[in-house]
């Protein structure tokens, strides 16, 4: 476990892609600012934590769930991130289920390939063990004849 905050900041190429991402383009920001942004932002995601985990222990569960960091965000007050942080669960949430899809999809096609595949291969040794069988009845026949 860390000892302090300090030591739970964010990747600063994170930070500054989300620094970028929300100032007008051509605006900078100084090293001393981006520093002092992540550490708050550090400072939120253990705050926020802190608050869901209180959900979690209340409903006597050691897993966190999206319930409890939305319970969280309106504890502390933050009801206006509520309904975009939702819409970013859901979005998640289908991006999630269709990867799940796209997986069994091709899950069920190579089960299918795998499968002709092998009805290929029976095919073809029933077709060796026919020519097998032809070969010996046609040794026999001409055991018979001599």
């Amino acid at each position: 476990m860390a000892e302090g905050p300090e030591d739970l900041n964010l990747p600063n190429a994170v930070i500054t892609r989300i620094i970028k991402e929300a100032l007008p383009h051509g605006v900078n920001i100084s090293k001393e600012a981006r520093s002092a942004i992540s550490r708050a932002a550090s400072m939120f995601v253990l705050y926020a934590t802190s608050c869901a985990n209180n959900f979690a222990m209340k409903g006597k569960r050691k897993t966190l769930n999206a319930a409890d960091v939305l319970s969280a965000m309106e504890e502390m007050e933050f009801q206006r991130f509520i309904s975009p942080l939702k819409e970013a669960l859901d979005a998640y949430r289908r991006e999630q289920k269709g990867k799940k899809e796209t997986s069994e999809q091709k899950k069920k096609d190579k089960d299918r390939t795998d499968s002709e595949e092998q009805d290929e291969s029976r095919e073809d040794d029933n077709d060796e063990d026919d020519e097998r069988m032809e070969e010996e009845e046609q040794n026999d026949e001409e055991e018979v004849d001599n």
